[in-house]
């Protein structure tokens, strides 16, 4: 397939409701409004194509770039790569795609991790909490002591951050709380003396959920089953 009929099918499959909806989330001005089960659809479809991912990216079309994150080998990425990656991604949404399957899977994520986490950019500092909030989500080998650490760091600087930086620390601490019984508490204990956390969601029916709220509910329900390999919050 080239990456001329895979444009057009993308096209095709757009929806000027999809548009609007996107729009709304931040995707900007350039996309067709394709659905997320389309996309799926077509990734499966393509499986792995390192190529036409690159040229996805290149296109500036927020649609073929997110096809790009699930269609893109990890392991042909240098850092440098994820890097000039990341430094195109302008919306959240599409920050989280490009974290989630391509940056996460890659032997450099924890190094980006430090690198990303601290800075003072909105879409960079967003990766590198997102990928602390993977971490804390799909079990990965810390100790109770990183994430305790985790927690003291979001409480002296989650008021001060960028949005859509604030909110993936906000997640965060939601993803900590639902890791473990003790860890819980602590995140409880955090959240209380955090308070309430503003979060601008844009034109959108998201909300930001109480974190007590939520990690108590979520603990009651994932006790018996383990905690979920994903979680999405709006």
């Amino acid at each position: 397939m080239t990456i001329t009929d895979l444009m057009k099918e993308l096209e095709s499959l757009g929806t000027e409701q999809n548009r609007k909806i996107y729009q709304r989330h931040g995707a900007g001005s350039i996309l067709f409004g394709v659905s997320f089960a389309n996309i799926d659809k077509l990734a499966k479809r393509i499986k792995c194509d390192q190529s036409l991912a690159e040229q996805l990216w290149q296109t500036g079309n927020a649609d073929a770039q997110t096809l790009a994150t699930r269609i893109a080998d990890p392991a042909a990425f240098t850092e440098m790569m994820l890097e000039q990656w990341l430094a195109v991604c302008k919306y959240h949404g599409l920050v989280d795609q490009f974290v989630s399957n391509i940056v996460a899977k890659t032997p450099f994520a924890e190094k980006l991790q430090l690198d990303w986490y601290t800075s003072e950019d909105e879409w960079k500092g967003r990766a590198g909490w997102l990928l602390v909030g993977l971490n804390a989500m799909e079990g990965a080998s810390q100790p109770n002591e990183y994430y305790l650490e985790v927690l003291a760091e979001i409480e002296r600087t989650i008021h001060q951050e960028p949005n859509r930086k604030r909110e993936a620390m906000y997640n965060t601490l939601l993803g900590i709380g639902i890791r473990s019984e003790d860890l819980s508490q602590a995140a409880i204990a955090t959240a209380k003396r955090i308070g309430k956390v503003a979060i601008d969601h844009g034109d959108t029916s998201c909300k930001t959920p109480d974190a007590v709220a939520y990690i108590q509910k979520a603990r009651e329900h994932y006790a018996a089953k383990g905690v979920p390999k994903k979680r999405s919050v709006c």
